[in-house]
């Protein structure tokens, strides 16, 4: 089985005050200049974070169950619904993956909230997702290009949580990565610790294809792919 892991300076992500003001709802030019100025500071003030990480990890001869849409990848059943399944029926393997943006983020946001400064708060909560889908974004790129080099190509990313997939199939998940590298836990709900931190899976083959997400046909209305498409 192939496992790769990765760990990320914050510069490495290439974030921007302008990507963070789109995620924020303001369009090009719309942000006043204290917002943008906050965004620039707490991006600054993040440089120092060193908790940014990633994992995959490869499981071969997935099996796929149509009647169900389920997958079964190193002896675990994942009832993924049909939206991801058709993404992943032709692959012949999967990558199982992890990022955290660490507990920075969530830290200074709790602390700031707590504080009173509702803003502050947010712009951190709001980089945070930008940290950990960025560092997503380039373990999926590496994953990539590994797999061009063998021949084959991959599937996008999908987490439990979106395009019908449970949240608490995250605990089958997270059964292929107990011993992760990137240090994050489940609670009793399922949800990860850090908070700021993204697991799924990644299909791989000859046959498959990465597609636009198929946002026309999810529910979810906050979804990160949603927002970056609007």
């Amino acid at each position: 089985m192939i496992h790769k892991t990765f760990h990320y300076d914050f510069r490495d992500l290439k974030l921007s005050v302008a990507q963070v003001e789109r995620v924020m709802g303001y369009k090009h030019g719309e942000s006043q200049e204290p917002v943008s100025d906050l965004i620039a500071e707490t991006l600054n003030e993040m440089e120092a974070d060193t908790g940014i990480k990633s994992e995959y990890r490869i499981f071969e001869n997935i099996k796929y169950h149509n009647t169900d849409k389920s997958v079964e990848a190193g002896k675990v059943m994942f009832n993924i619904k049909a939206i991801i399944f058709n993404q992943l029926k032709k692959s012949e393997s999967a990558a199982i993956f992890l990022c955290t943006a660490g507990n920075g983020p969530g830290i200074r946001s709790r602390r700031s909230t707590k504080e009173g400064d509702l803003l502050r708060g947010y712009v951190y909560d709001t980089i945070g997702s930008e940290i950990v889908e960025a560092a997503a974004d380039l373990m999926q790129e590496a994953l990539e290009d590994e797999m061009i080099n063998a021949g084959k190509k991959i599937t996008n990313r999908f987490s439990p949580g979106y395009c019908g997939w449970e949240v608490a199939e995250q605990k089958k998940l997270f059964q292929l990565m107990h011993d992760n590298y990137c240090g994050i836990r489940l609670n009793s709900s399922s949800l990860m610790d850090p908070v700021k931190s993204v697991s799924g899976i990644i299909g791989i083959g000859e046959k498959v294809k990465k597609h636009p997400y198929p946002c026309s046909l999810c529910e979810m209305e906050d979804c990160i792919h949603r927002k970056l498409k609007s």
